[in-house]
C-alpha cells in the first residue's frame, strides 16, 4: 500500500475544509436571515392537521399565494414557474398582516412599510395567480398548540425577509378568534 504524499494530505484536507465552511455557511445564512431580515407576518389558510398523525410537519397555504391577476406587473403576461417577486405591504404596527399588492418579473426596493418575497407562480387563471414561496413546509414541535389541535385551524406566520432576498419561518401562531 502507497503511502499518501504530502500534496495528497494537502489537498484533503482542503476537501475536509471546504465542507465545513459550506456546512458554517448555510448554518450562518439562516441565523443572519433572522438577525438582519425585515419581519412580516402572514395570514394562513385553515391547516390540515390530519398528516400530523403521521409525520412531524405540516403544510401552510398563505393567504397571499392568491393574488388577482390584476396584481401582475410585468411587460409579459406571467408563465408556470417563472420567478416572481412580491410586493408585501404591511399596515403600521408590529402585529400586522402583510398584503400582497404587487407581482413583479424583475427585482425590486421596497419602501417603508414593504417587503418583498421571491417566489414562482405555480398556476396562471384567467382571474388569479397562484404562487408558491418555499414557506409552505413548517416542521411542528411536540409540545405545540398546532398539535393539541383536534380543528383545522388558521395560523399567522412570521417570516424574516434578509436584504438578499433570502426567507425563513421564525414562528407560527394561531390566530385569535
Amino acid at each position: 500500500m502507497r503511502r499518501p504524499t504530502p500534496s495528497h494530505r494537502l489537498l484533503l484536507r482542503l476537501l475536509v475544509a471546504a465542507q465545513v465552511l459550506y456546512v458554517l455557511g448555510v448554518a450562518g445564512a439562516g441565523y443572519a436571515t433572522t438577525a438582519y431580515g425585515q419581519h412580516i407576518w402572514l395570514a394562513t389558510q385553515p391547516v390540515d392537521l390530519h398528516g400530523l398523525q403521521y409525520e412531524s410537519f405540516v403544510r401552510l397555504r398563505y393567504t397571499a399565494a392568491e393574488v388577482p391577476l390584476t396584481a401582475w406587473r410585468g411587460p409579459t403576461p406571467p408563465q408556470r414557474r417563472q420567478a416572481v417577486y412580491v410586493l408585501l405591504t404591511t399596515a403600521p404596527g408590529p402585529d400586522s398582516l402583510a398584503t400582497a399588492t404587487g407581482v413583479y418579473d424583475h427585482e425590486l426596493k421596497p419602501a417603508a412599510g414593504q417587503a418583498v418575497l421571491r417566489g414562482w407562480v405555480t398556476e396562471v387563471y384567467n382571474r388569479s395567480l397562484s404562487l408558491r414561496y418555499n414557506l409552505e413546509r413548517y416542521y411542528v414541535p411536540g409540545d405545540s398548540p398546532l398539535r393539541l389541535g383536534k380543528t383545522s385551524p388558521a395560523v399567522r406566520v412570521r417570516v424574516s425577509v434578509a436584504p438578499w432576498g433570502q426567507a425563513r419561518i421564525e414562528r407560527v401562531e394561531l390566530l385569535k378568534k
